[in-house]
């Protein structure tokens, strides 16, 4: 089966807020844009923000000894590159949910993380794999 893309459409309060973090801060590239939506490439995923009101989430995740924002979107990365994308929220100073760290260290899919949320509140999961081949090692 051919690799396939995910699409998700969700409510940012301002669009040109919105672009400037996804874009300009996460590093990921602009699509169309209308008047109440843009698309994204998020690490060649599409994301489709329309302005309106987010979605609600709360802390009911158990992950570990974490309680995690659900719902919550992510990307998983090559570590090194997970690395970089950690450089650049530091220097942007994101206030994170979950500053970086590893976690099922010496277990399978062992992995690095981060939460933190984009300015209208959506919770952002990143994970960095040494392995990516680990991604659904159980």
């Amino acid at each position: 089966m051919r690799q396939s893309c995910f699409h998700l459409a969700f409510n940012v309060r301002d669009l040109q807020e919105a672009r400037t973090f996804y874009c300009d801060i996460l590093g990921c590239e602009q699509g169309r844009m209308a008047e109440t939506w843009i698309d994204i490439n998020f690490f060649g995923h599409q994301l489709s923000l329309h302005v309106g009101e987010p979605f609600k989430t709360q802390r009911t995740g158990k992950v570990g000894d974490h309680m995690v924002p659900m719902p919550h979107l992510g990307a998983i990365l090559p570590l090194e590159d997970w690395k970089i994308l950690v450089q650049n929220l530091q220097a942007a100073k994101i206030d994170f949910v979950f500053p970086p760290f590893a976690r099922f260290v010496g277990e399978p899919g062992e992995q690095h993380t981060m939460f933190f949320c984009d300015p209208s509140g959506n919770p952002i999961e990143i994970k960095g794999f040494a392995d990516m081949s680990g991604l659904f090692a159980s």
